[in-house]
C-alpha cells in the first residue's frame, strides 16, 4: 500500500489513530483476545470486564504506523445498553464467539446485526471463534460460521487467546481493509475546523502513550 503521511517531530510517521470495538457474550474470551494481543500474555481464571476497558497498541503495516485505541466491551447483558458508546464511530470490530458453545454465535449474529444498523457504515468487521485449543469439545462447525461471515462480508478467524493461534492475523487482516484515507480525510477536516477557531478558545492536547498498555509489534 501506498501512503504518505505527515511526520512528527522526531521525524517518525505520525500514527494513525483507529478506534477498535470488541463486542460478544460473556466468557467467550474478548479480554484474553485483547491481553494476548497487546502483551502476548494469557492469564487463566480471568476476571469479568465491568463496563470496558481500554488499552492500545502499535503496529507497522507497509509504510503506516497504526494505533489500536482498543474498548474491550463487557458481555453481560446488564451492559448491553452502554455498547454505542464504544462502538460510535469505531472503524473497526472484533466480535467474538465461543467454539464451544453455539449460543455465543447466535448472541455474535445479533451485534452484527446492531452494528450494520448503527454504527459507521464503512466499519471493518472481524467475526473470531476463540477457544480453538478446545477444538475436541467443538459445537460449532467452522463451515457454518464461515458461511455466515461470508453471506455478511465478514472478515473470519477461528482463533485461540490461550496458545495465541491466529491472534496476531485477526488485526493485521483488520489493519489492512481499514479505508486510511478516510480517516486522514475525516482527522484534516476536524483540523481545519479547529484552526478557525479562535486561539484563545483552544485547547492543546498532547498524546501520551502508557507504556503499561502495550508495546509495538509488526502486524
Amino acid at each position: 500500500m501506498n501512503f504518505s503521511g505527515k511526520n512528527d517531530a522526531s521525524g517518525n510517521l505520525k500514527p494513525i489513530q483507529v478506534k477498535l470495538v470488541l463486542l460478544g457474550e460473556s466468557a467467550v474470551g474478548k479480554s484474553s483476545i485483547v491481553l494476548r494481543f497487546v502483551n502476548n500474555e494469557y492469564q487463566d481464571n480471568k476476571e469479568p470486564t465491568i463496563g470496558a476497558a481500554f488499552l492500545t497498541q502499535r503496529c507497522k503495516l507497509d509504510d503506516r504506523i497504526i494505533k489500536f485505541e482498543i474498548w474491550d466491551t463487557a458481555g453481560q447483558e446488564r451492559f448491553h445498553s452502554l455498547a454505542p458508546m464504544y462502538y460510535r464511530n469505531a472503524q473497526a470490530a472484533v466480535i467474538v464467539y465461543d467454539i464451544t458453545k453455539p449460543a455465543s454465535l447466535e448472541k455474535a449474529k445479533s451485534w452484527v446485526k446492531e452494528l450494520q444498523r448503527q454504527a459507521n457504515p464503512n466499519i471493518v468487521i472481524a467475526l473470531v471463534g476463540n477457544k480453538l485449543d478446545l477444538a475436541n469439545n467443538r459445537s460449532v462447525p467452522s463451515e457454518e460460521a464461515e458461511a455466515y461471515a461470508s453471506e455478511n462480508e465478514l472478515l473470519f478467524f477461528e482463533a485461540s487467546a490461550k496458545t495465541g493461534t491466529n491472534i496476531i492475523e485477526v488485526f493485521t487482516e483488520l489493519a489492512k481493509k481499514i479505508p486510511y484515507e478516510q480517516i486522514l480525510a475525516n482527522n484534516k477536516n476536524l483540523s481545519n475546523r479547529a484552526n478557525g477557531q479562535n486561539d484563545n478558545n483552544r485547547v492543546n492536547l498532547n498524546e501520551t502513550d502508557n507504556n503499561n498498555q502495550g508495546g509495538n509489534c509488526n502486524c
